[in-house]
């Protein structure tokens, strides 16, 4: 399968269970808002799909809620077998994404050394030599 379209199904199935979330989970001690699926990678042969999960929170909380989506996970499937048209359903795998956790404590310790004056703020200047932008309709500089 090329790799195009690994991409598309990719996408189709974190979208649906992006909607299917809302409808399958409807637990009162699940936090719908902090769980987002961020990735999901499926196999050439469409028989297994690694889902990651971003969740806010404490590392116990976040065990917590991903052991629900995983006891969740065969009505996940289903709705991927009625609404996303492919030869095979995947198994799903749901598997804790750590990327934007971490992408945030980068970003805190760049806060950090902006503040103690180790480098200077990222004032949105373009990155690409300092040089102001066309003006709208003008030719570029």
């Amino acid at each position: 399968m090329k790799a195009d379209r690994i991409t598309r199904v990719n996408e189709l199935i974190r979208r649906e269970l992006g909607v299917q979330l809302y409808r399958i989970v409807n637990r009162s001690d699940f936090d719908l808002a902090a769980v987002t699926f961020t990735h999901a990678i499926t196999s050439v042969d469409l028989r297994n799909c690694r889902v990651l999960v971003s969740i806010r929170g404490e590392p116990a909380e976040q065990e917590r809620l991903l052991a629900i989506l995983r006891r969740h996970r065969n009505e996940f499937q289903a709705a991927i077998g009625k609404n996303v048209i492919l030869r095979y359903t995947p198994q799903l795998h749901f598997v804790l994404d750590h990327s934007v956790e971490q992408g945030d404590h980068v970003l805190e310790i760049l806060g950090r050394m902006e503040a103690a004056g180790e480098v200077e703020p990222d004032g949105g200047a373009d990155t690409l030599g300092g040089a102001e932008p066309p003006a709208a309709g003008g030719p570029p500089a």
